[in-house]
């Protein structure tokens, strides 16, 4: 495949929901692995594919910025939360915003509410009488999943969670028209931030007034001592954080979360029945942790993060002008073949599986710890409660260029036998 960069739009959520990203970046890295991608006008960007130069972007932040927008939605407009949150801040405020996050998921680990999530992860399977066979979409159960993991940190009333997985998508995946609204993507946008920090103001209010009148009571599907509850008791400087830090906190678990842990599943599940291979990873336990990174590897569900060059800066031989904004295509980097070995096909069993599914540097996820066990959990109740499980119809894939998708995927599922007890 010969690519011509100035014909390729990148920018194209179409080339996703309908086209082949892969082999458009496999061109690229072989062709032009930094090259300049017009949008309209003189807007345009950087287009980095490769796995070395994508790692750089993502790590040297004294070279790059993520305080001028970090997705391809906002190319050409300002970053109105830059400084404040977390995502688009740069070292060292950066750092002092990220550390309450990360002490206050060390207290209150995924690990903790095991039992609470592998309950919900079975709710979100159906339990199929021996002998029969069930058809379902597997994405839109797995769509409620990382409502599973962060109802029980966050203290989220489960009344709440199917509003909030809506919403979340409408962040991440605002040209889907699916969750689009009759405004456009940018009113997508714009309406889904709104709400959800709206709705987690609401809910940080709500929670400063219970802590001022001493009054735990009222909520019985909510843990005491929940992460929104640290966070508002933990200090940083001596002093505590700022209702604003709480919200950014609290909204990037979310985003992050909705789209780590709703899509890797049903990727994994595309691969393992297109090659027939489900039975052969269900029968290794050994291969859990291997697998579900190779799951990430291959989903790589956040496609790109973007950048601006803070100096001059020469990529892959490539100069990058000051200002210049550069896009890193996590899904092309985690299918470079100077890598990962035969990087197209889904391998259980895969070892030095550096993949960049949770980003590099100062950005790295803050909540990757409680995504893979999550997602250890998960794939382990599948395996249990399935012998079987195959693709009956075509994906629908996400109409998004960060969102890399399914959202409805038809699947047959036969049941497990088990054991009888003598």
């Amino acid at each position: 495949m010969t690519v011509r960069p100035a014909e390729v739009n990148l920018a194209d959520p179409a080339l996703y929901a309908e086209g082949d990203p892969y082999a458009t970046w496999r061109a690229l890295r072989e062709q032009a692995p930094v090259s300049w991608q017009q949008v309209s006008g003189t807007l345009g960007f950087w287009s980095v594919t490769r796995y070395a130069d994508v790692e750089r972007v993502l790590a040297d932040h004294a070279s790059f910025t993520s305080e001028r927008g970090t997705l391809l939605s906002l190319l050409g407009r300002s970053e109105p939360a830059a400084g404040r949150q977390m995502a688009v801040t740069d070292p060292p405020r950066h750092d002092r915003m990220r550390a309450p996050l990360h002490r206050a998921l060390r207290l209150r680990s995924a690990e903790t509410h095991t039992e609470q999530i592998r309950a919900g992860i079975r709710e979100l399977l159906p339990d199929v009488p021996p002998g029969e066979e069930w058809t379902l979409d597997f994405a839109a159960a797995c769509a409620r999943l990382p409502l599973v993991v962060l109802g029980p940190l966050l203290g989220l009333p489960s009344r709440d969670r199917p509003r909030l997985v809506r919403l979340a998508m409408m962040c991440a995946a605002e040209d889907d028209p699916e969750h689009r609204l009759p405004g456009g993507s940018e009113a997508t946008l714009e309406s889904g931030h709104r709400e959800l920090f709206a709705y987690f103001a609401d809910l940080v209010r709500e929670r400063r007034r219970r802590e001022a009148y001493g009054d735990r009571a009222g909520r019985p599907d909510e843990a005491p001592g929940d992460l929104v509850d640290v966070l508002l008791a933990m200090e940083v400087d001596g002093a505590r954080l700022t209702p604003g830090e709480v919200l950014s906190n609290c909204y990037s678990l979310l985003l992050g979360a909705s789209v780590t842990l709703a899509h890797v599943p049903s990727a994994a599940v595309l691969e393992l029945s297109r090659t027939g291979r489900y039975a052969d990873w269900a029968a290794r336990p050994d291969l859990l942790d291997s697998g579900v990174e190779e799951a990430l590897r291959r989903a790589s569900p956040a496609r790109h993060f973007m950048r601006h060059a803070r100096r001059p800066v020469v990529l892959a031989g490539v100069p990058v002008a000051e200002g210049d904004p550069v896009v890193a295509w996590l899904g092309s980097a985690n299918h470079d073949e100077a890598v990962f070995h035969r990087p197209d096909v889904f391998d259980p069993g895969r070892r030095r599986n550096r993949h960049l599914a949770f980003g590099a540097g100062p950005h790295y996820c803050a909540g990757a710890g409680i995504a893979r066990v999550t997602l250890r959990l998960f794939f382990a109740e599948l395996f249990a409660r399935y012998a079987e499980i195959e693709v009956t119809g075509a994906p629908r894939r996400a109409r998004s260029t960060f969102l890399s998708g399914v959202t409805h995927l038809p699947v047959r599922v036969r049941p497990r036998q088990k054991e009888v007890a003598r």
